[in-house]
């Protein structure tokens, strides 16, 4: 590594040290198919870990001059950062961890483009070849350990918290810890980042070596949100799609804690599984939980869910308020029921193929004015498709709050339109207004502004 700060170039170990000139100028290439946009923003990210940014355009505002080159020399592939942010080093040496979370983005930009996404392999238009290729994404990143007995809890939850929830979230890491569970989450600060810190000291009272903090994230989120410092497995997935399809395939069970939209998307997303037909008998642990301050929060999640999806899904959310030991003793004896039933039905502990997923939950959604409009969002179909499409609809004020793309589309044609019928825009008006009093749409939301309008017709 040279030392001048203008400009860093880095090496790295394992089978990166041997892409090819093809794949170097895949990540060179700036043009419209070309990966160097995507590596620079996720890069940027990267650098920037522990930021308290969640805006992609923000990081490049502050890091203008900020831009990544690849090469190939004689002893293989060399990346070029010019101007990277200074936190990134210490005595002029890049920190370990953002390194190998650097060389992570690369491994999976470039996996993901030429060996799923640009393959004959996979057929994307197909429930189990999507299935197939998120497999063979987190095969490829080491993040599937056939050896192992089911302990990975999926954690979600805002990232713009006030500290009392922070330190609880820590508090039920911390008991998971003690039951030597691995934590699993998307990677960011916040309620991404509070189960992991905790877990880190429950493990360490337990001796335990085999500690796993697994951030899953995609090109669109980890280029606006820097990870945590925490995470020591890191796991690029092409979509959100992929991203919540790889969160439930290598998870065993998931808590919940309070957050904003991205945290109803995610939890719309598991019920929309859960009150499948198909997965009815699939044992798959899931727990909110918050502090005792959460009470609030999860009465309007409740009204939320029994007002739009009904008493059958308000059934399947089982609340804990302020009791992390109570958390943990739940969730660990769900992951021996979970590991029995692998057992009994010879399904991998480290994939979870017998979850059904349906294909309009694995088909990327690109939330642009005109699909938002146009969202199902009515009683006049099956619980587990609303919510599937209510999903969609968080999906779409995720990406108008914080994605580059969300942004950029707001600015040019104004706030997304959300239709539909009128008790459950009702109910969906109500949730996102308590969300923007509590402050939890964006880190900064001293003056949000809704990036939605709902239409009640």
């Amino acid at each position: 590594m040279t030392s001048n700060m203008d400009q860093i170039s880095i090496r790295p170990n394992g089978t990166l040290q041997v892409l090819s000139h093809q794949e170097a100028e895949q990540l060179c290439d700036t043009g419209d198919k070309g990966l160097n946009e995507t590596l620079r923003l996720c890069a940027l990210a990267v650098l920037n870990t522990g930021s308290d940014l969640d805006s992609g355009l923000k990081l490049l505002e502050l890091n203008p001059n900020f831009n990544i080159k690849v090469t190939i020399r004689g002893r293989g592939l060399e990346l070029i950062l010019n101007h990277p942010p200074a936190r990134a080093f210490v005595n002029g040496e890049l920190i370990e961890g953002l390194k190998e979370h650097l060389f992570a983005v690369v491994r999976d930009l470039l996996y993901a483009r030429n060996d799923v996404l640009e393959s004959d392999l996979f057929n994307l238009n197909d429930s189990f070849g999507i299935t197939n290729a998120v497999f063979h994404i987190l095969r490829n990143a080491g993040a599937l350990r056939p050896n192992e007995r089911p302990n990975i809890v999926v954690c979600w939850g805002g990232h713009a918290i006030p500290r009392h929830e922070y330190e609880y979230a820590k508090h039920v890491g911390y008991t998971l810890g003690l039951y030597k569970i691995n934590i699993c989450t998307g990677c960011g600060p916040g309620v991404m980042k509070a189960p992991m810190k905790g877990a880190g000291v429950g493990h360490h009272n337990q001796r335990y070596d085999n500690r796993r903090y697994i951030g899953i994230s995609e090109p669109g989120i980890i280029a606006a949100e820097a990870p945590n410092a925490v995470v020591n497995e890191l796991v690029i997935l092409p979509d959100i799609e992929k991203r919540l399809e790889a969160f439930v395939r290598l998870g065993h069970g998931i808590i919940i804690f309070p957050g904003g939209p991205g945290t109803l998307e995610e939890l719309l997303y598991i019920l929309s599984l859960l009150l499948h037909p198909q997965n009815s008998d699939l044992p798959f642990p899931l727990i909110l939980t918050g502090d005792e301050h959460s009470r609030l929060y999860f009465d309007k999640i409740q009204h939320f869910i029994k007002a739009t999806l009904g008493e059958m899904a308000l059934a399947r959310l089982q609340i804990v308020i302020n009791n992390p030991e109570k958390v943990a003793d739940i969730m660990h004896e769900g992951m021996n029921i979970v590991h029995q039933d692998r057992k009994d039905t010879s399904d991998a502990y480290y994939f979870n193929w017998l979850l059904h997923i349906d294909p309009s939950l694995q088909q990327p959604f690109e939330p642009t004015h005109e699909a938002m409009s146009q969202l199902n969002l009515s009683k006049n179909q099956p619980i587990h498709e609303l919510a599937a499409q209510l999903r969609r609809a968080f999906s779409g004020i995720v990406a108008g709050n914080v994605k580059a793309s969300g942004l950029k589309a707001i600015a040019e044609h104004g706030p997304f339109e959300l239709h539909g019928d009128p008790d459950i825009m009702q109910a969906l008006d109500e949730l996102l207004s308590f969300l923007v009093e509590q402050k939890r749409m964006k880190l900064d939301t001293s003056q949000y502004i809704p990036c939605y309008r709902i239409i009640k017709e």
